[in-house]
């Protein structure tokens, strides 16, 4: 069983920064799109950033100047650094490990953490 443990959410007032963290295993972190999404009350899961084994990441469009993920391998972990956050931030934001090969996908969840942006 893949557990994927998040931690770092909060409450945080506008223009404030938080940093989110996935640990994982070693397996899953150096084969695996690294990815975090997100969910705000009454919508749809979006994702937010992910990062893939090369370390190449992808945004939303959102967030692109003020997030930024990375991974750090030493330590098995996925880190989301939220910055100039905003009211429209607030969610639970989860981290999510991807792998399409042979035309199916195996992913994995973590237990999500909560973001609020609030004064």
């Amino acid at each position: 069983q893949v557990e994927l443990v998040e931690s770092g959410g909060g409450l945080v007032q506008p223009g404030g920064s938080l940093r989110l963290s996935c640990a994982g295993s070693s397996s899953i972190l150096s084969v695996y799109v690294m990815g975090w999404y997100r969910q705000a009350p009454g919508k749809q899961r979006e994702l937010v950033a992910d990062i893939n084994s090369g370390g190449s990441a992808n945004y939303v469009d959102s967030v692109k100047g003020r997030f930024t993920i990375s991974r750090d391998t030493a330590k098995n972990t996925v880190y989301l650094q939220m910055s100039t956050l905003k009211p429209e931030d607030t969610a639970v934001y989860y981290c999510n490990a991807a792998l399409d090969y042979n035309f199916s996908r195996t992913e994995y969840w973590g237990q999500g953490t909560q973001v609020t942006v609030s004064s």
